[in-house]
């Protein structure tokens, strides 16, 4: 973006109508975009309350289309949907809700076919080693350890 553009009230309130119309938006990405824009804190302050007031701007909703599409697109589980929110600035009572809406019998059927996927594609010497990598993949998207060990031994063992 060219940094010497400068944007009335208007012309950006009309811009970020667009951007926050477009796709769902937390007010950090919003708050960031209107500084890449050289607004003052009081014309962002006024912009933000605007697109919220005309519901251009929801953090719930923002939410819950973000945990739902990194459920089912990228099949993360609630660990890193939480962490990612928390990162976007976004309360625990937002984050609780959104994580509310995942069906349960979705989640754990997610989880078992993650784990099905995943101990097919690992290589390893030993079920330890196997249990291990798979158990590793799984943490860092977010799936808890509990639900893991359970389903690898599961798996691995039955």
């Amino acid at each position: 973006m060219n940094s010497h553009k400068t944007y009335t009230v208007d012309e950006a309130q009309a811009k970020l109508e667009h951007y926050c119309a477009y796709q769902e938006r937390c007010h950090k990405e919003v708050r960031q975009k209107l500084r890449d824009m050289n607004m003052i804190p009081e014309a962002i302050d006024l912009i933000i309350v605007h697109l919220i007031r005309h519901n251009f701007l929801n953090e719930e909703r923002f939410a819950k289309a973000f945990v739902r599409g990194k459920f089912r697109i990228k099949k993360w589980g609630k660990n890193r949907l939480r962490r990612e929110l928390k990162f976007r600035e976004i309360s625990k009572y937002t984050i609780d809700a959104a994580l509310n809406e995942i069906d349960l019998e979705d989640y754990y059927a997610t989880l078992d076919a993650l784990v099905q996927k995943r101990i097919a594609q690992v290589k390893a010497p030993n079920d330890y080693k196997k249990k291990k990598k798979v158990a590793d993949y799984l943490l860092y998207r977010g799936w808890e350890s509990h639900l893991i060990y359970e389903r690898l031994n599961e798996a691995l063992n039955g």
